[in-house]
């Protein structure tokens, strides 16, 4: 079966998943969707795409990737994840951010955890995390588990 893991992220949270994924899927190919050239997705069989969040909203490369290829997505065996602190109002998240008919074909919408680094933070940026989550250092959610469910099933369904 051939993947291609496309995500989107500020700060390489998604990247770090979307690197985990791939060890998970033998030969899956990775794309960052800010990066021109984004493979011709008709060859793979399956496709996982993945963004990071602000504020409830994906980035803005992958909601556009997901609707302008919506007619081709519902044909795939198709994986999504989120990269996020916090896994509040997961299908919320979903509703919000994937058109609802690429959404219903999805074989797994999940969160898979996510990373925050006041180091890449902007000023703003810490002091939301700060009041709004009550962090201020460095933390790692990303949950391997998890990873390794959401490679299994899009492996055998």
């Amino acid at each position: 079966m051939k993947t291609l893991i496309l995500y989107a992220t500020k700060y390489g949270a998604a990247t770090e998943i979307a690197r985990r994924i791939a060890e998970k899927m033998d030969g899956a190919v990775i794309h960052d969707l800010k990066q021109i050239g984004i493979p011709d997705i008709a060859v793979f069989d399956c496709i996982i795409v993945g963004s990071s969040i602000y504020a409830g909203m994906f980035r803005k490369e992958a909601k556009l990737f997901l609707s302008q290829n919506a007619d081709t997505l519902r044909q795939k065996k198709l994986g999504l994840y989120v990269s996020s602190i916090s896994a509040d109002e997961e299908q919320k998240v979903f509703a919000d951010n994937v058109p609802n008919d690429v959404l219903q074909s999805a074989k797994a919408a999940v969160f898979l955890g996510g990373i925050y680094d006041p180091k890449k933070a902007g000023f703003a940026e810490r002091l939301i995390m700060k009041a709004a989550a009550k962090l201020s250092d460095y933390r790692d959610t990303i949950d391997n588990d998890k990873i390794e469910k959401f490679a299994e099933g899009l492996k055998t369904r």
